[in-house]
């Protein structure tokens, strides 16, 4: 009896070109959800936010501006950066060119509070 569980690209990929979309493991008994993003927009990014849960960034391709609390952190690709629960966050694409990180939720289900600048 197989308990392995695969997710295929479509199930979760906003598009099949891009490095975009997400998912949540809870459903599959996994205490993680996932964030595909890309972008292309110099600037472009998620606004401040926080998550009752930890939140870490894997920079896949091109460069980020992090902002964890009051730090800010000038990423780039194969770097991992790590936000505490609760410490509002965000990042931007540096460029030039895009943007690709993976962010891992460490929760079965994403919850989000959008901040004010």
């Amino acid at each position: 009896m197989s308990v392995a569980k695969v997710l295929d690209r479509e199930t979760w990929a906003e598009r099949p070109d891009v490095w975009k979309g997400e998912f949540e493991g809870g459903i599959y008994g996994a205490n993680v959800s996932v964030v595909f993003y890309t972008t292309d927009e110099i600037g472009g990014g998620p606004k401040l936010h926080k998550h009752p849960y930890p939140e870490v960034f894997i920079v896949r391709q091109g460069r980020a501006l992090i902002t964890v609390g009051t730090d800010e952190i000038e990423a780039t690709a194969g770097q991992i950066v790590f936000a505490p629960a609760d410490v509002p966050h965000k990042f931007s694409n540096l460029g030039p060119g895009r943007l690709e990180t993976t962010d891992l939720h460490v929760a079965g289900a994403f919850s989000t509070e959008w901040l004010k600048e």
